[in-house]
Parts: structure tokens; C-alpha cells; sequence
């Protein structure tokens, strides 16, 4: 039975650092499926208007008082989740419809899923290529809260590398898990919101959280 036809419950976690200009696309769309029923925005330390676009758009915000990482800003949002269900969603999707969060939830619930990846296609080419090579470190995720509580505090540091962390954990443990192809989704680059310079800083160190979480111990 699809997620359409029986009664769930999902509560969204969204990590969000100066995303005022994007995130109001990524809310929206959430609005319009009526499984979704908190919308968590974790305002990880932003210096723009991230906290007044997300209030506008009805999502319980919660805010770091400093820029703590996207690990630390995910357990923040779970830790105020209502329902067992989970939905990640990054803060700077572009593309993103109704239908591509209903097929992700269809996916988890009628195929009884531990974890749903969801993988960008046909967006834009530099996207669609990362995630083609290493579709496990795509941020879009429906698992339930229990497993995510299973990462040892110890991984919640890693930041970028958490969707990583999560990748070794389920593997380790044999969570039969599925990918979702989010067609027509990509995400605003780095370099294009901070500017080359910073952009190239900011994603070298993304880079180097992904490789710390390949060799950090989970579970």
C-alpha cells in the first residue's frame, strides 16, 4: 500500500546555514504532501534571514547559536521530532516537487525500507555526475528516527561526512535500503553562493569530513 493511501506520519529535518534565498523552494513543496506533518528548519548558526523565510513558510525553527556543522544540525532537528518517521532534506535543492517527496515515501513504506536515498537526475550535469559515482552521499533520506539514533555520538562531529557515516552504519547492519531517482532536482553549488574563493574552502573541507568518516568507526 502507498504512502498515499494509509495514514503516516513523517517529520522533516532540514539543516540550514544562510540559505534565506533558497529555502523557501525546498518548504514549499513540502506544504502540498499531506504525510508531512512537522517541518523542522535547524538554523545552524546563519547570519542572513534563513530563521524569518522558514517561519514564513510554517516550519518550527530551531536555532544554533553558532555554525555547529550538518551532523550536529540534523541530531537538533531529530531530537525534536514528533514521529518515528524521517525525511532529510537539504536547504538548497532546486527542482523539487510534491511528486518527487511522495515517490520517496511510497518507495520507504510500500517496500518496508530501512533507509530511502534520494538520488538527482537530469538536474545539471556536475550534480548528476557526483551522485551517479556516489549516490550515498546524497543528503535526501527517509529512515526512521531509531536508526538514526544508532550513530555513536562520536560520528555527529564528522559534519559533511554524516550521509557517509549513515551509509557504513546500514551496511554494517544490513538495512535493505532503495534509491529514488529525483528528476529534474540538482542543488545550488557551493562556490556559486560564497563566492569562488570561500566556495572552494568550504567544499575542500567537505571533502575532507568524507574522508574522516571513512575512517571512523560506526555503531
Amino acid at each position: 500500500m502507498s504512502s498515499s493511501q494509509r495514514v503516516v506520519r513523517v517529520s522533516v529535518v532540514i539543516p540550514a546555514y544562510n540559505e534565506a534565498e533558497r529555502i523557501a523552494a525546498v518548504l514549499e513543496p513540502l506544504t502540498k504532501v499531506p504525510a508531512i506533518r512537522q517541518v523542522i528548519v535547524v538554523d545552524d548558526g546563519s547570519t542572513d534571514g534563513t530563521v524569518q523565510v522558514a517561519r514564513r513558510h510554517g516550519a518550527y525553527v530551531i536555532s544554533l547559536p553558532t555554525n555547529q556543522g550538518k551532523a550536529a544540525a540534523l541530531d537538533a532537528g531529530v531530537r525534536h521530532a514528533r514521529y518515528e518517521t524521517l525525511l532529510f532534506l537539504d536547504a538548497d535543492l532546486v527542482g523539487l516537487h510534491p511528486d518527487h517527496i511522495l515517490r520517496m515515501l511510497d518507495a520507504y513504506f510500500t517496500n518496508e525500507y530501512d533507509m530511502v536515498v534520494g538520488v538527482f537526475r537530469h538536474g545539471r550535469f556536475n550534480t548528476d555526475l557526483a551522485q551517479a559515482v556516489a549516490p550515498y552521499l546524497s543528503g535526501q533520506r527517509v529512515l526512521r528516527k531509531s536508526l538514526w539514533e544508532r550513530l555513536q555520538r562520536r560520528v555527529r562531529h564528522l559534519e559533511f561526512g554524516v550521509e557517509i557515516a549513515l551509509t557504513k552504519l546500514s551496511f554494517k547492519e544490513g538495512w535493505v535500503q532503495g534509491t529514488v531517482e529525483l528528476d529534474g532536482v540538482t542543488h545550488v553549488m557551493k562556490e556559486e553562493k560564497r563566492g569562488l574563493s570561500r566556495g572552494l574552502v568550504s567544499r575542500f573541507k567537505m571533502y575532507s569530513d568524507y574522508v574522516r568518516s571513512v575512517f571512523t568507526r560506526v555503531g
